[in-house]
């Protein structure tokens, strides 16, 4: 087996059973993510739309695409024509009617996280905690109408500070995981259909053992499958 497929191999065993391992294969090749299916891999990640169709159109169709990049609203229709298996990045309202108002023209349902800025950097988007806690009420009001249910909240994505300090980097990733808790609350205290908060995506190559202490179940790793 080669080098990739071994790397998967070897992090796959390394991880909980209930984590989901996204390998990020995006400016990577169709041979080497055809590498990590073969050995075993299902979940590949991609942040660029044409990129993505091509490469969709090239590999086997029992692959579960993720969208793991920042989404312009012009690329909302070409992206959900590729069905998604999740989009890890609607990062603002505005985003997120977007999708819903193009899976109801497409007649499907799209499963999305909602993306949290919770690092120093500034060049990082999302909500910030604080606006998940306020915009809430008009999510439930857009979402849960008549029309069905054409968007589902999937849980939270997000990334840590890009530093050494393991110390910032646990602060991140407990912001990140009190915000997927209080969604759940949420979803607990009055069961909506578009609010499922399942999953969440936080920790990379660099960050990852940490996040998954933090209590993340979705870990997105690239370097550390494609070298």
């Amino acid at each position: 087996m080669n080098t990739i497929g071994l790397n998967w191999i070897t992090l796959r065993s390394s991880l909980p059973q209930e984590v989901l391992l996204l390998a990020v294969s995006k400016y990577h090749t169709v041979e080497d993510i055809r590498d990590a299916y073969d050995a075993g891999c299902r979940d590949f990640g991609e942040s660029r739309v044409q990129e993505l169709k091509i490469k969709q159109a090239a590999l086997p169709d029992d692959i579960r695409w993720h969208f793991i990049g920042h989404l312009q609203t012009n690329k909302v229709r070409d992206l959900l024509r590729l069905r998604p298996f999740l989009i890890h990045s609607v990062d603002s309202e505005h985003l997120l009617s977007a999708i819903r108002t193009e899976a109801i023209k497409q007649g499907i349902v799209q499963d999305v996280l909602l993306e949290l800025h919770v690092a120093r950097e500034q060049t990082k988007t999302g909500f910030s905690p604080d606006e998940l806690h306020s915009l809430f009420p008009s999510l439930a009001s857009s979402l849960g109408n008549a029309d069905g249910c054409p968007v589902r909240v999937k849980g939270i994505m997000g990334m840590a500070t890009n530093t050494d300090d393991e110390q910032e980097i646990r602060r991140c990733f407990r912001i990140l995981h009190d915000s997927f808790l209080w969604l759940q609350s949420q979803a607990a205290a009055t069961p909506y259909p578009w609010l499922c908060p399942t999953q969440l995506s936080m920790g990379m190559s660099d960050d990852y053992r940490i996040a998954l202490t933090e209590g993340s179940n979705l870990v997105r790793i690239g370097s550390a499958i494609f070298v």
